[in-house]
Parts: structure tokens; sequence; C-alpha cells
């Protein structure tokens, strides 16, 4: 585990970038799929012991919002090959922890690099417009074994929906870094 932090290539009120990816459903996604007041993308994995401790956190999210006010996306970026990845682990995956969004494969990388996307999670929030509001952390849990006390992305998407400024557009969000192939 490489304990790496997000940097910020994809800037505030710049329009997210499209994608064509494989769903663990086998269905295809781009972005236009996705239409709600907000839209949080989040460059996940299979075995990163910071996704695995804050998937939950994330599935909790869309519990607190309808489907008119947030959906997510879960893109996996990471090198199929690396022991845990892959298409297959990613179906493993999202039984065991009970995945309720879209999860995609980005076996180019190609869409992890023109996000900027470096480790997992790193998660992207855009407003209805798909105009990034919010490039940064869930909540305030910096390693697996820290509990949360500040829910850092749910405020922020209660912001965008009151129509209320996010004061830090950047809080880089902790995690393992993004295995890019060869």
């Amino acid at each position: 585990m490489v304990k790496t932090e997000s940097s910020q290539k994809l800037k505030t009120g710049q329009k997210a970038p499209d994608f064509n990816l494989i769903g663990i459903d086998g269905k295809l996604y781009s972005l236009n799929d996705f239409n709600s007041k907000t839209l949080l993308i989040i460059f996940i994995c299979n075995h990163c012991p910071f996704v695995k401790a804050r998937i939950k956190d994330i599935i909790d999210l869309q519990s607190h919002f309808n489907k008119d006010e947030l959906r997510i996306v879960g893109i996996n970026s990471n090198d199929p090959n690396y022991e845990e990845e892959g298409f297959e682990n990613m179906k493993k995956f999202s039984k065991e922890y009970k995945v309720d969004f879209p999860y995609l494969i980005d076996e180019t990388q190609e869409i992890a690099k023109t996000y900027g996307a470096v480790c997992t999670p790193d998660p992207y929030l855009f407003d209805g417009e798909k105009r990034l509001v919010f490039h940064g952390k869930i909540n305030d849990a910096n390693n697996p074994d820290s509990k949360p006390t500040l829910d850092i992305m749910k405020e922020n998407i209660q912001k965008v929906l009151r129509d209320e400024k996010i004061v830090k557009d950047f809080d880089p969000s902790i995690g393992c870094s993004i295995k890019w192939k060869g």
C-alpha cells in the first residue's frame, strides 16, 4: 500500500470529461447516462484498505439523497492484472460490499489520466451542469482504521443542492496509488 494524496488536474468549474466504459452489469455507460443535481465520480478499486474502509460511507451517501439529487459512479482504473483487480474481482467486490451504484472498468487508464486521478478513493463532485464543484475527501478519516467525524462530501452535496458556494473546493483525498500498467 502506497499512501498517496490526490492532486488537482481538473479544475473547479471545468466540465466532467466524457467516458464510455463497461460496468460490471455488462452495460456501456457514458457521462450522459447520469443526470441529477449532483454527480459523484469516484475512482475506486478492489484491494485498497482505504476504499474498503470508506465504501460503506460512499454507499450511505446515496441513501441520504434521492437519484434526482445525487448519482454515484465508481470507476476502477487499476491495472486489471494487479492482485485482486480486474473485471471478475470487481463483480466480487461489488457483491461483497453491496455496491448500489454503477462500477465501471477503465482498462486503458485513459479516464483516470484525463481526470487526473492518482489514488483510490479519489472523488470528484459535479453539479447538474456536470461542472466540477469539489474534488476531495468523502470524510475526515485519513486512515483506514480512523472513524470519521465530519461528512465532508455529504455537506458539500447539500451545499450544491441549496445553491451555496463550497468554500474549500479542493481537499485532497488520501488512499492507495492507482496501479498503472507497465
